[in-house]
């Protein structure tokens, strides 16, 4: 039997799912691709390997998972194919043949995800499952000078959360930019990987800083520190986006 590992890019509204990890008798991204890959190809149990295993409520316009097979299915059709046995909030963009070492997890080079901050005084209706509704202004200069800090190969324990037993907490930051578009801030934040919760809590103490509870100095002590309650809270779910991954 031939296997083809094929690489896929997806998108999806995460607002009504628990995170894109498989779980019991909960509703996960994973679990609903499994499911159309399944009835597509009427083969055994699908093994699906996601680069990042989103919060529930994250979403994502360029998640990338592998997974091997042998169907008949040719590949260039499969990414249409797949999507038609989806729910409306998940697409499949991209679907290519990838060497059959390749795999989605261990060989993610960087990925970005975006945080968008809606600072206007009505709640942003059509917006809302993909923003955190945070009215008031903030000093964008100084939270952008704050991640620039964030930049380079550290120890980053103080942004995981209390529950991450990962066996290293060091990641290499490649860019954590912060921006203005009218009533909406943005921030950027790309790594060569991410502990658990660390963007959202990232975003939190930036807008600490933002609103002027810390200097920008407090990013450096923060970080030395070494202890999640050193730094700010956690920012909502619904405002985070993974945006690509690099291979």
């Amino acid at each position: 039997m031939a296997l083809r590992n094929i690489k896929l890019t997806i998108q999806y509204d995460g607002s009504k799912y628990h995170g894109w990890q498989k779980q019991p008798d909960k509703k996960t991204i994973e679990s609903e691709v499994i499911s159309a890959i399944e009835n597509l190809t009427c083969c055994e149990p699908i093994k699906l390997n996601g680069s990042s295993r989103t919060d529930a409520g994250v979403s994502a316009l360029g998640q990338v998972a592998n997974f091997k097979i042998d169907t008949p299915v040719p590949t260039e059709r499969m990414a249409k194919a797949i999507t038609k046995y989806l729910p409306s909030e998940i697409v499949v963009t991209e679907a290519v043949d990838v060497p059959d070492d390749f795999d989605a997890i261990s060989d993610t080079k960087t990925k970005m995800y975006r945080y968008s901050i809606f600072t206007g005084r009505t709640r942003p209706v059509m917006q809302i499952n993909h923003c955190w509704h945070r009215p008031g202004s903030l000093d964008i200069e100084s939270m952008h000078k704050a991640g620039q800090k964030l930049i380079g190969k550290k120890d980053f324990k103080s942004f995981a959360t209390a529950c991450d037993k990962r066996s290293s907490s060091v990641r290499t930051i490649v860019n954590c930019a912060v921006t203005k578009d009218g009533l909406w801030i943005y921030i950027d934040l790309e790594a060569d990987g991410f502990l658990y919760n660390m963007v959202r809590n990232i975003v939190g103490t930036l807008v600490e800083i933002g609103r002027g509870r810390w200097t920008v100095d407090k990013i450096d002590e923060i970080v030395a520190a070494k202890k999640r309650t050193a730094a700010g809270p956690i920012a909502p779910a619904p405002g985070l986006c993974l945006m690509w991954i690099k291979y």
